[in-house]
């Protein structure tokens, strides 16, 4: 939310944030009900961000506004791919051939699946790593590689972007046996990048979870380019905007 309200504040747009829990949807009022009623508000766009899939585009097809998909359940991530990929190249160029790994929970993660739709586009090369309890059933046919060895994954990789656990979203299954495990077989720390390739640039969507997908001294080093992506997250933002609502939008 912070990073649309920039975006949109260095545009010089307005910005009105609505939260479900202080809204009319807790009495009752459709999400279609609420983007009606913000269009006739005069609002030009919405970004909307939404615990079940396919909600943005409910929207979509009710209203004339621009609607930004934010996050949707487990489905999408779009701006996060885009500065993701937006970061990649700026770094190391075109994409085409490079590999990128993809670590940590990806069954329930839409940035991992918004990047490998994102990168394959560009022509990388997309390999996912993660405990088997994580791997949702079928993604190789997505054009991605699974590896359940991280060290073996990350040998020849020129990025790696490391997933948080995304424990809000695993209902009561336990998917790890324990964060300490995980972290000795999925963490990115520095003996395991000591064996990758002494190029090899981490990424994080954030939030961190220090000690469990990653280490601090990884966190806080010099390999990992995480600011760099919190700084274009912003730029790849009002481009969005910009592009959908911005002065030169008929």
């Amino acid at each position: 939310m912070t990073s649309f309200n920039v975006a949109a504040g260095r545009l010089g747009g307005k910005v009105n944030n609505l939260s479900v829990s202080a809204s009319s949807v807790q009495k009752g009022e459709t999400l279609i009900d609420t983007i009606r009623n913000l269009e006739v508000m005069g609002f030009a766009a919405a970004v909307i961000r939404h615990s079940h899939g396919g909600a943005p585009q409910l929207a979509a097809d009710n209203t004339s506004m621009a609607i930004i998909n934010a996050g949707d359940g487990f489905n999408e991530h779009p701006t996060q791919a885009l500065l993701d990929i937006m970061t990649m190249q700026q770094y190391k160029g075109s994409l085409a051939a490079k590999k990128i790994v993809i670590v940590g929970d990806i069954a329930h993660s839409r940035v991992a699946r918004s990047n490998i739709w994102g990168l394959l586009k560009f022509g990388a090369r997309v390999t996912v790593s993660a405990p088997a309890t994580l791997i949702p059933k079928g993604l190789e046919e997505w054009g991605v590689t699974v590896e359940y060895d991280l060290d073996r994954a990350l040998a020849d990789a020129d990025f790696v972007n490391v997933l948080r656990m995304q424990y809000e979203r695993q209902s009561d299954q336990n998917f790890i046996p324990s964060k300490r495990e995980y972290h000795r077989l999925f963490g990115i720390n520095e003996k395991r990048l000591a064996r990758a390739k002494a190029n090899l640039l981490v990424l994080h969507p954030g939030p961190i979870n220090r000690s469990v997908e990653i280490s601090s001294a990884i966190a806080d080093g010099k390999q990992n380019v995480i600011l760099e992506q919190v700084v274009n997250g912003i730029a790849v933002r009002m481009a969005v905007l910009d592009l959908l609502i911005g002065s030169g939008h008929e």
